[in-house]
């Protein structure tokens, strides 16, 4: 029987993300935590290699793709919805998971939003580059809000602060991220869920077929064994769910 490799020989999983954006990846009080860091520690072991998260810096999300071909990381798992655009970047893993874009107001400044058929005349807050630009964008060209505000992506606790102070006056997100900030902010309510259907996944440097069959192949066997679908409970909650 062949020896187990040392930890020195293993080779290391480079994974890609921008931080913060809780429930997916944040740091905690004992270092990164989350659905994509608890996801990607599985997979890597079962690639009997060292996961190392790569943190992310750019402001516009769409940025972090470039990282693969520039050897920063191996794949990213970011909360990454899989897009027609970014399939012609990135070669995208199975789905881990299927969310939606949310609405979330200051519930004592707008108590009459209930969601996007309410925001005429208002300003809709959203981080560059993440699914939620071109939705709000659409419903400002429809004449059903006045404006988008664009945060960089490091600026999501900016732009939640923003909405008690009249700098937006709705901020959307996916569901997961929205119902993890509001928890401690009594002010912020998650107006509207489902927005949207969209399906989230791992990705890869556009043509390494061999990592992303490797990460489908872990991906699955997580996914049989009940591994996958637990985590998508703990973290995700009732904003995400498995793929079926």
């Amino acid at each position: 029987m062949q020896a187990a490799q040392s930890t020195a020989e293993r080779k290391v999983l480079k994974v890609g993300a921008a931080l913060p954006d809780p429930p997916f990846e944040f740091t905690g009080k004992d270092g990164p935590e989350g659905f994509d860091v608890g996801l990607m520690q599985r997979i890597a072991a079962k690639l009997n290699r060292d996961w190392q998260l790569v943190p992310y810096k750019g402001a516009d999300f769409n940025g972090i793709f470039a990282g693969l071909n520039d050897g920063s990381y191996d794949c990213v798992a970011s909360g990454a919805t899989i897009t027609p655009a970014r399939r012609t970047i990135a070669d995208f893993c199975s789905p881990y998971c299927v969310s939606g874009q949310s609405l979330v107001v200051d519930a004592v400044r707008h108590p009459n939003v209930h969601g996007i058929d309410d925001l005429k005349g208002l300003v809709i807050g959203v981080q560059k580059g993440n699914t939620s630009q071109p939705v709000a964008e659409k419903l400002v060209a429809e004449g059903r809000a006045v404006r988008v505000r664009v945060y960089a992506y490091d600026e999501i606790e900016t732009a939640l602060g923003d909405l008690s102070i009249g700098g937006c006056d709705a901020f959307m997100k996916l569901a997961p991220v929205t119902h993890w900030f509001v928890q401690d902010r009594p002010k912020l309510k998650v107006v509207q869920t489902g927005i949207t259907r969209e399906t989230l996944g791992i990705c890869v440097r556009k043509g390494d077929g061999a990592l992303r069959d490797a990460i489908n192949a872990a991906q699955a066997a997580l996914f049989k064994d009940g591994t996958l679908p637990a985590l998508v409970k703990q973290w995700l909650g009732e904003g995400a769910t498995a793929p079926p």
